[in-house]
């Protein structure tokens, strides 16, 4: 149905739901000195490719559930490894995928926060993709 992936973020204080994955603008070398020659995910994909899921709407719903863990909304994952893995994901489940960046343990949030913000954000996206299923088969049959 989904595809989550979670990555920590040195620089995030929230929780932020990525909103969509970038093709172009990779240049940093990753762990194993790997970046892609055409410092592209997917040569001749698109620029841009939006998650199905309305991570506004999520963001609101789970805000709302009153937790003590903020979560945020981002358009930007970074053009490194977790925006090349999040548009990777996009393109080949045809936008099923989203991308959660949490905060490093303990700053601010424990594992126990984390853990409890993430269930709540899985359960929200599965349904809203459950209530908006006909939606989004009607977009990709074209």
């Amino acid at each position: 149905q989904l595809v989550v992936h979670v990555g920590v973020s040195g620089m995030a204080t929230t929780v932020t739901l990525e909103k969509c994955g970038h093709n172009v603008g990779y240049k940093g070398l990753d762990n194993c000195r790997f970046c892609p020659g055409s410092q592209c995910c997917v040569e001749g994909g698109p620029e841009c490719i939006d998650s199905v899921i309305d991570m506004d709407a999520v963001c609101g719903r789970v805000s709302a559930l009153g937790l003590d863990v903020t979560v945020t909304i981002s358009k930007d994952a970074g053009r490194y490894l977790c925006d090349f893995t999040y548009y990777t994901s996009l393109y080949q489940s045809r936008g099923r995928s989203a991308f959660v960046h949490v905060p490093p343990l303990g700053k601010p949030y424990s594992a126990e926060q984390l853990g409890r913000a993430l269930q709540a954000i899985i359960e929200e996206m599965l349904d809203l993709l459950e209530h908006s299923e006909d939606k989004i088969n009607c977009q990709h049959e074209h």
